[in-house]
């Protein structure tokens, strides 16, 4: 009997859900809105439509199978409770509503889910987490016990994973890469700190530091043309293709900071390979050669050569679901 689990992934405006096995074959996919259902008092309609429509994708299957449990990759989850806590872009307090209690967006999103499925194992953690264990299971980091991941999207998520497990920290948020320091005082940073790296390497961050060359730098650019609201990190790297100055400094400096920062966290770890993944990393070799050289460059000297610097395994438009479904195959295997 073929055995599939759901994988889950939340994301603010959408939310992707698919059945996978255990070899990562997608067998049937749908979506709702996660925009739809803003506010704290939306949780709960949220969380039963979105269990309607998984049990109508299950249903859909017409051959016989087993759903071994629910894997979920969303914002600020917490692995060890099963929890969404006080996420950024989801279930926010009404405009106006006076109430500074976070506890309030605590979101036992795990139980929640498992009690529309008569109590079927669902596993809940944060994106970037569930990146990770879909490239050890699904993707390049097959067989590695340590090993980075660096999903560069909107914001800069990471994942690290150590003797074969993921680290999760004592309270289930450890890994949050993108907000090291990199240049004190610097930036903003949603976080509300300054001079986070992802206000840096990040789609966002590489936009802001477009902005800024601009204004400093007198060399011709098609990227002047362009307005800031109509303005996307592609653009940056299409340019750069055509040899454009400020967009090959962009990536330069990108590569820079992320380089740096990763030269760091290599003397704690000590991966045997970090992945980039995520929408950014997609730049290919404007990212990956100037990361390599600072990274290189910076690196203590024992671990100078041995750390490999590759692209994910799962890249495509399914990472994301399989990455989640991933958690459920990863505790049965284990």
């Amino acid at each position: 009997m073929k055995k599939l689990a759901i994988g889950v992934d939340i994301g603010g405006i959408n939310t992707a859900f698919g059945l996978v096995d255990e070899n990562g074959d997608l067998y049937a996919e749908s979506v709702i809105s996660t925009k739809k259902y803003p506010h704290v008092d939306d949780y709960p309609a949220y969380v039963h439509d979105l269990c309607q429509a998984m049990h109508a994708m299950v249903d859909s299957i017409t051959f016989e199978y087993e759903l071994m449990g629910i894997g979920i990759g969303a914002p600020n989850a917490n692995f060890h409770k099963g929890t969404v806590e006080s996420p950024a872009n989801l279930w926010r307090f009404r405009i106006g509503e006076v109430n500074n209690d976070e506890m309030r967006r605590h979101f036992p999103l795990a139980e929640d889910v498992s009690r529309y499925f008569g109590g079927l194992r669902t596993l809940v953690t944060n994106d970037a987490n569930a990146a990770t264990i879909g490239e050890m299971i699904y993707g390049n980091a097959k067989g590695m016990k340590d090993f980075i991941m660096i999903t560069l999207g909107t914001g800069l998520g990471s994942g690290f994973v150590s003797n074969g497990e993921m680290i999760y920290g004592h309270d289930g948020f450890a890994g949050e890469f993108g907000h090291v320091i990199a240049i004190p005082g610097g930036r903003d940073c949603g976080c509300g700190r300054k001079g986070c790296l992802e206000a840096y390497v990040s789609a966002t961050g590489i936009k802001r530091t477009a902005f800024e060359l601009m204004a400093t730098m007198t060399e011709p650019s098609k990227l002047r043309d362009i307005a800031y609201g109509d303005f996307d990190a592609s653009m940056i790297s299409a340019a750069a293709q055509e040899g454009d100055p400020i967009a090959l400094e962009c990536f330069r400096f990108t590569g820079e900071l992320l380089g740096r920062a990763l030269a760091n966290v290599v003397t704690i770890t000590s991966p045997e390979a970090i992945f980039l993944f995520g929408g950014l990393s997609k730049a290919g070799r404007l990212l990956f050669e100037p990361t390599q050289h600072y990274l290189e460059e910076n690196m203590l000297f024992v671990f100078k050569d041995k750390v490999k610097l590759l692209p994910s395994g799962i890249q495509g438009k399914n990472a994301a679901i399989l990455g989640a479904s991933a958690l459920i195959w990863q505790e049965v295997t284990k």
